[in-house]
């Protein structure tokens, strides 16, 4: 007797399958991707269609939003949807429903109302929610060229955010970026993973102004500059290396 030509596709898959989704990697069991038989995930994992290509370390890679997939794989593991404090993405995550082809979660995410969310601009109802948050940068000066070299504007590489994963998602909302988290899923947990999307350390501040955050603390520290014979990575300025520089401030809310 012929064995079924699917069977056959989905005995190709390891019981637990390695993800890449968006440079965010994911391990989960095979029998969860193909819990819902007409979405995109079981065709694929099933064998109906071709499968998607391997990264560099055999992940097979799934070219969407990473951090939000971990919901994706949450509705079909649990067969509902659960979104953590004050989410701010529901369209986007509608959005990557309805591509896997998830119309069950679509309407889900759609009719979801969580009374606690505050709107992205940071304004709105503010949570009472207490605790202490971390801003901190790492920047230096950036020289003018070709005879301005009078001009010296401060150049930011990534203002990183530390402190409870709720709280942070409260203040920051759409602009916090998680991709480098490790511990997607779980919301009761601290982190030092989070950064923002954007270079603009006042912005940050405005935010955690409006959420009723006080600043409790600062700290800063400066390089000693390196010998003149020291390598420098390609592209990088010496005289902006010189006044490299790390500031960290602690806000609390009571």
């Amino acid at each position: 007797m012929q064995e079924d030509s699917s069977t056959a596709d989905m005995a190709d898959f390891s019981p637990v399958v390695e993800l890449n989704v968006g440079g965010v990697f994911y391990t989960t069991a095979l029998s969860t991707l193909t819990r819902e038989p007409d979405s995109m995930l079981a065709h694929i994992f099933s064998g109906k269609t071709s499968p998607p290509p391997r990264d560099a370390k055999g992940k097979y890679f799934l070219d969407r939003d990473g951090v939000l997939f971990r919901y994706i794989l949450d509705f079909l593991r649990n067969q509902a949807l659960v979104l953590p404090e004050s989410f701010r993405e529901k369209q986007r995550l509608r959005q990557e429903a309805l591509y896997f082809r998830l119309p069950a979660m679509a309407e889900a995410v759609e009719s979801y109302t969580d009374s606690s969310v505050v709107p992205a601009s940071g304004g709105g109802t503010k949570s009472s929610a207490t605790g202490y948050i971390t801003v901190g940068y790492r920047g230096s000066f950036a020289f003018g060229r070709d005879g301005l070299a009078d001009v010296k504007f401060r150049k930011l590489s990534r203002i990183l955010v530390c402190g409870r994963v709720t709280l942070c998602r409260d203040v920051f909302g759409e602009t916090l970026n998680e991709s480098r988290d490790p511990d997607h899923g779980l919301t009761d947990r601290y982190t030092s993973r989070f950064f923002l999307k954007h270079s603009f350390i006042e912005q940050a501040f405005d935010m955690l102004q409006e959420q009723g955050f006080k600043l409790a603390g600062s700290c800063g520290s400066g390089t000693a500059g390196g010998s003149a014979t020291e390598q420098l990575k390609p592209g990088v300025d010496t005289e902006e290396n010189r006044w490299n520089h790390y500031n960290e401030f602690v806000f609390v809310r009571d």
